[in-house]
């Protein structure tokens, strides 16, 4: 029967076991806070035990900014977000859909680092599931004590290389959390559908494992064939249990993440996105600045600082790029060079990591970044290796000497890790800079510019990968789909955008680039034959269909 007043159906009968009172208040999935109508508290119980006003969602996002913005410390501001979390869920992600800007860099980079870090001493309530070492033989029988069986998307870490911070055991919980949140704030994956999981193996962190307040597993970490049993247990029973899931592995360490998407990639539909999401981020910033300098992605030349899961991930991403734009393999991996701990990263240097082999260059041992921005003048530079302040002023200076527009990424989180801010890169490159971050950065005024930095994050891709990923049932998820991504990011820069030196679109865009990056995913997943349904007739339609909208629902006329 249609509602007298608006036309609308009128919501179902709600069932015998449907909370009402104090209980009702006290579920975030259900909680409408002040927002139940006079008749909602009539017929739920809630009659008396709420302030007699009713207030509107938007009156409700006012008193929480209002809040949030009187706050001082960013871990106080985390903590009243989570704090939100646990109370209302549909007006948390309001909050964050509302103020991207504000919000995101509180709920993850760069506040989430420091929230890990002090995990076990800010702990208030249960959020995720834990596999731990002790539970193997039965890693299946907890994945069931999940209360949502359709959930899509687990991100996993295990804690080893959270951020720049290294070994944070069980405390990196904070990623999967603040990553699931981005997924629902970004591209609208509903809540429940999903799941954030800690892998916990133990941690070779002495700090942690002397600290009374961890509340991880107090031992060394798993290695070897013990973890590759448990990470095989682990995994088969995410299929057992949640068919249709997409697993995201986030903050391994080097030696275990190559080894772990290169098992499991062709098996399930998983992806890590410390390599595949930063890849594809980063050639997009790329392929933005190219608008402003005008040249070709082949005829650039790309310097990493760092040599780990990022810098080989981007390298790759650029090296296919660069075939695509017509040279071949060898010579396009011969624009890319790396720079570790030890120096240029060059064929005769002995011991080499498998990871770093392909990207090993004929050229004598260079020990300074500066000595080998000089020798190779590359027309970008690529901080991925968290070593803070290595774009030196001498560094950014050569850039800008050999480059009328330099490219300079200073991609390491959080802010403490970053190569430079983005002041230095506009100030000592006398403003012709296209500078991105990993983490946010304030518009700087120059010379009588005003620029505006943008972070190049992660959450620009991997939501949208996983929306489309998850729209269309999708069985792999391929590089093909990364390369999609970046190129869709790409397109959605404005010129205004390139005119105030952002090579990145407004974080306030970011549900529509997500849904414009799930609809292009979703092409390659019907192309590729790896798309679980039938191609709909309006694809885009029904992607949008599958966004989560955080606005409250009537439940009662």
């Amino acid at each position: 029967m249609p509602n007298k007043k608006s036309g609308a159906p009128l919501p179902p009968p709600l069932p015998e076991w449907f909370p009402r009172g104090v209980s009702l208040l006290r579920d975030p999935a259900l909680n409408k806070g002040t927002a139940f109508s006079d008749r909602e508290r009539d017929v739920l119980g809630l009659r008396g035990l709420l302030p007699p006003h009713v207030s509107s969602q938007d009156e409700q996002v006012h008193r929480v900014m209002e809040n949030f913005r009187g706050l001082d410390s960013p871990l106080e501001r985390y903590l009243m977000l989570e704090g939100l979390h646990d109370r209302n869920e549909e007006l948390f992600f309001r909050v964050v859909t509302d103020h991207p800007d504000e919000i995101m860099p509180v709920i993850y980079t760069p506040t989430v680092g420091l929230a890990c870090q002090e995990f076990g001493h800010i702990y208030r309530s249960p959020r995720g599931l834990y596999v731990s070492a002790e539970d193997r033989g039965r890693v299946a029988e907890v994945l069931r004590n999940w209360p949502n069986r359709d959930a899509r998307i687990i991100v996993v870490t295990d804690g080893e290389r959270i951020l720049g911070l290294g070994d944070l055991g069980a405390n990196g919980m904070g990623i999967p959390i603040g990553k699931l949140a981005l997924y629902t704030a970004c591209a609208g994956v509903h809540p429940r559908r999903c799941l954030p999981v800690m892998f916990d193996v133990g941690t070779n962190n002495e700090t942690l494992l002397e600290d009374p307040l961890y509340l991880g597993l107090r031992r060394r970490r798993l290695s070897g064939d013990e973890y590759d049993a448990l990470m095989a247990e682990f995994i088969e029973a995410t299929q057992q249990v949640f068919p249709e899931i997409v697993v995201q592995f986030e903050d391994f360490a080097n030696h275990n993440a190559f080894r772990l998407l290169e098992t499991y990639r062709d098996r399930i539909c998983c992806f890590n996105d410390d390599i595949q999401g930063t890849a594809a981020v980063a050639l997009s910033g790329i392929l933005s600045a190219l608008r402003v300098t005008g040249g070709r992605i082949s005829e650039q030349t790309f310097l990493f600082l760092g040599a780990g899961e990022a810098a080989r991930g981007i390298a790759d991403l650029l090296s296919a790029a660069v075939v695509a734009d017509g040279l071949d393999e060898a010579a396009a991996r011969q624009r890319c060079w790396m720079f570790d701990s030890r120096g240029l990263v060059v064929r005769s240097r002995g011991g080499l990591a498998e990871h770093k082999q392909a990207f090993a260059h004929e050229h004598e041992p260079v020990s300074n970044f500066r000595e080998a921005v000089e020798a190779l003048r590359p027309t970008a530079i690529i901080g991925v290796g968290a070593v803070p302040q290595a774009f030196t002023c001498d560094v950014i200076e050569a850039m800008a000497k050999f480059n009328h527009r330099p490219i300079i990424f200073a991609l390491s989180n959080p802010t403490s890790m970053a190569e430079c801010t983005a002041e230095q890169a506009y100030a000592h490159s006398e403003g012709r800079a296209l500078f991105a971050s990993g983490s946010p950065f304030d518009p700087v005024e120059f010379q009588g510019r005003r620029f505006v930095p943008r972070q190049g994050n992660n959450s620009y891709i991997f939501p949208g990968v996983g929306l489309g990923a998850v729209a269309v049932q999708a069985t792999r998820i391929t590089d093909r789909m990364f390369m999609t991504a970046a190129r869709t990011l790409a397109d959605t820069v404005l010129e205004e955008d390139l005119a105030q030196g952002s090579v990145f679109p407004a974080l306030g865009r970011v549900r529509e680039v997500s849904a414009d990056i799930a609809f292009a995913v979703a092409e390659v997943a019907f192309s590729q034959g790896v798309a679980g349904i039938q191609r709909p007739d309006d694809l885009r339609g029904y992607i949008r269909q599958q966004m989560y909208d955080p606005h409250y629902f009537n439940f009662v006329e």
